[in-house]
């Protein structure tokens, strides 16, 4: 049986890690625009009936736009954090890799999202798809703030808290996005409007 090291020894360097995650990151994006060319518009004969068309994808433009935006700000948050990350061991592999599953599924989330909304089914994936993503992130981060003088070395202690508060309130908005979206849907992500509002209400003492 291979036995795994604890110590320093058993970290990597992030460099390949952070290379797969954003070629993923960026796969998921640009996959997101396969809905928009899948659309069929049907026939049209004037400049009138193709723009009442578009305006018929106003749902598909939403959700879209929505999802585009989430992933360039999961992997913002992913490029902010790693800037101070320098080596990762199993555990922080394994849930990025965890929450690199759950962003391939936001394509598939999204075009569900905009074709079956009337379903309770179809209006949580989402949600749930950048819930778990965000999951992982703070389960990630958290991990590296516990083995702090081998992940982040340079990391001062004021840092680790703000950092720790933005990923606490994330995590706390998604959760209630995840509650709101069977009543409203994709209109729950508004939510996230709120994350500097979350961010200082998890201020501590010493902040």
């Amino acid at each position: 049986m291979i036995r795994q090291r604890r110590h320093a020894a058993a970290t990597q360097s992030t460099t390949r890690l952070e290379a797969f995650t954003d070629g993923v990151f960026a796969i998921a994006a640009t996959l997101l625009v396969l809905d928009l060319t899948a659309y069929n518009i049907g026939t049209v004969s004037s400049d009138g009936q193709m723009w009442s068309a578009l305006a018929g994808m106003w749902e598909l433009f939403f959700n879209f736009a929505l999802s585009f935006l989430l992933l360039c700000l999961l992997w913002m948050t992913h490029v902010q954090q790693f800037e101070h990350v320098a080596r990762v061991d199993a555990t922080i592999v394994w849930l990025n890799s965890v929450r690199l599953l759950f962003i391939v599924l936001v394509p598939f989330a999204t075009n569900l999202t905009t074709e079956y909304s009337s379903w309770l089914a179809g209006r949580m994936l989402m949600p749930l798809a950048f819930f778990g993503a965000i999951l992982c992130s703070y389960l990630q981060w958290m991990w590296a703030v516990r083995h702090r003088a081998t992940m982040l070395p340079d990391l001062t202690d004021g840092d680790a808290r703000a950092y720790g508060r933005a990923a606490l309130s994330a995590l706390v908005i998604a959760a209630a996005v995840v509650a709101l979206a069977p009543f409203v849907g994709s209109i729950a992500f508004a939510l996230f409007l709120l994350d500097p509002v979350g961010t200082r209400l998890f201020r501590g003492k010493n902040d």
